[in-house]
């Protein structure tokens, strides 16, 4: 059994992908990370992790029999980190696919405007204005994604990067909710410092 002092991280579970290497990224002294796939029981948590694999369809689907639970626990000040597909969720839809996202951040995710997609691989992140970079500075980051988030807010976006000339947010803002479509996981050790220092923002 845990230390009751430790930090409950958990990892909501679509059932798709393997999440070990985001379980490892986020592993560290004083945090029980867990993985959760009932949508309502993952809130019960002090820090909610929305992972990067998997299609939207599929993923709002398994979100769908807690998704208010989810949306009322995030706007109420859970800390939150959604990654890759799990930032997409943070949104009202998407036009991949059917479904309703957590809508904590408005606006739409939409397919890249590009003629590579997907976009595999490594990509340079720039204007990136919040205190997480701050603490954790990250140029380039590795990206596996063919759609990305377009928010109402102007003020949402935290990083930016480009594919091709479609310029997107990399990060998202929204209190204690940050998401981010690259996968900092898989993004050396400067990826797990940007990993470590949002568990340790949540904290305060």
């Amino acid at each position: 059994m845990s230390d009751s002092r430790d930090r409950r991280v958990t990892i909501f579970d679509y059932g798709a992908g393997n999440l070990h290497s985001l379980a490892k990224a986020l592993a560290g002294p004083g945090l029980d990370v867990r993985l959760e796939m009932d949508p309502r029981r993952a809130v019960a948590t002090d820090v909610l992790v929305l992972p990067g694999v998997g299609a939207f369809g599929q993923a709002a689907e398994r979100l769908a029999p807690g998704r208010e639970t989810v949306r009322d626990a995030v706007r109420g000040g859970l800390p939150t980190i959604g990654i890759c597909l799990g930032m997409q969720l943070l949104f009202d839809g998407s036009e991949e696919s059917s479904g309703s996202g957590l809508g904590v951040i408005p606006g739409r995710v939409t397919r890249l405007r590009a003629n590579r997609v997907p976009q595999i691989g490594w990509n340079s992140i720039d204007e990136a204005d919040d205190r997480l970079f701050h603490r954790a500075p990250l140029s380039t980051a590795y990206f596996a994604n063919s759609f990305v988030c377009r928010p109402d807010d102007p003020e949402a976006p935290i990083a930016w990067s480009t594919h091709e000339g479609d310029r997107f947010p990399a990060a998202v803002r929204a209190g204690r909710v940050v998401g981010m479509q690259f996968h900092p996981e898989k993004s050396s050790a400067a990826g797990v410092r940007l990993l470590r220092a949002f568990l340790e923002d949540s904290d305060r």
